[in-house]
């Protein structure tokens, strides 16, 4: 799994073939949410990993990076070989890329 800092993140989403995965619950999601994102709360993750394609780049976000590592890990035990996560989460996002995105 690739650690990355926001500006790296950023330009791997912005890469049409990266599935970009919130593992954060609906409740934090309605507060702050970067577009296009597929939303699996990481207590789901476990049950609804089949809905993610196993060969496609993956790009996990949470609000800090613990959820998100986390996650990203499990894909890699279960066949996920192209995962990266975005350290600091979208409280970094929202401090060094888009401050428009509201901090919690």
């Amino acid at each position: 799994m690739q650690n990355l800092a926001p500006d790296a993140f950023k330009a791997l989403i912005a890469q049409p073939e990266t599935i970009l995965l919130d593992v954060r619950m609906p409740e934090e999601i309605d507060l702050a949410a970067l577009p296009g994102a597929v939303c699996i709360p990481l207590a789901e993750l476990g049950q609804r990993v089949g809905e993610l394609n196993p060969s496609a780049s993956i790009a996990v976000l949470c609000h800090h990076g613990v959820r998100s590592e986390m996650a990203g890990r499990f894909l890699e035990r279960n066949g996920f070989a192209d995962v990266s996560h975005l350290i600091g989460g979208i409280d970094a996002w929202s401090q060094l890329i888009d401050p428009a995105v509201p901090r919690y």
